[in-house]
């Protein structure tokens, strides 16, 4: 797994063997494709990286010029390999601040929001049960995490459940990457 664009392009980054389930390179061209449709470059860009897993996806926002990367992933394994990508990640000179928060997604959005973002990923895992993560989605929307205009990415199985977006998102497109699934929301 690579950074695929930015200033720490082509490095190479760690995954956690058996604890994550990594977003593919297929998957995360298409979703920062998308994104980059929706906002231009990243410059300025506060992203949030829920259920972070190796960190991939919030370090790719870091490489592409995100001023503020905030990743929440409750797993040790994971935590150690987050620190480890973001190391490397970091030699490349990026601008932009970078902060773990290592806790369970659903009590980071049942707390108070340290910024407000412009785009928020979440990649539960596939058997994470749709109650909680719309439980996730309004907790955040309740908890003003999120900036105007702002975008949310939810990552599911492609044979899993539909998302039903919860009050307060209106949903904008979808997108297929083999055995995954996106599901991009606006803020309203």
């Amino acid at each position: 797994m690579r950074i695929i664009a930015g200033l720490a392009k082509g490095r190479t980054l760690s995954t956690v063997a058996g604890a994550t389930r990594p977003t593919s390179d297929r998957a995360r061209e298409g979703l920062f494709s998308s994104l980059v449709s929706e906002f231009g470059d990243f410059v300025g860009i506060h992203f949030l990286d829920l259920f972070a897993g190796s960190g991939a996806i919030g370090l790719e926002a870091l490489s592409r010029g995100a001023s503020v990367v905030h990743a929440v992933e409750k797993n040790e394994a994971a935590c150690k390999t987050i620190s480890t990508n973001y190391e490397l990640v970091s030699k490349s000179k990026v601008a932009g601040s970078f902060h773990l928060f290592a806790m369970a997604a659903q009590r980071f959005a049942e707390g108070a929001a340290p910024t407000q973002y412009d785009i928020v990923y979440l990649d539960p895992p596939y058997e994470f049960a749709d109650a909680e993560l719309l439980k996730c989605l309004t907790s955040l929307r309740v908890g003003n995490f999120f900036n105007n205009g702002a975008v949310v990415a939810v990552e599911k199985g492609s044979k899993t459940s539909t998302l039903i977006w919860p009050s307060g998102y209106e949903s904008f497109r979808e997108r297929e990457y083999g055995q995954a699934r996106i599901y991009y929301g606006k803020v309203v």
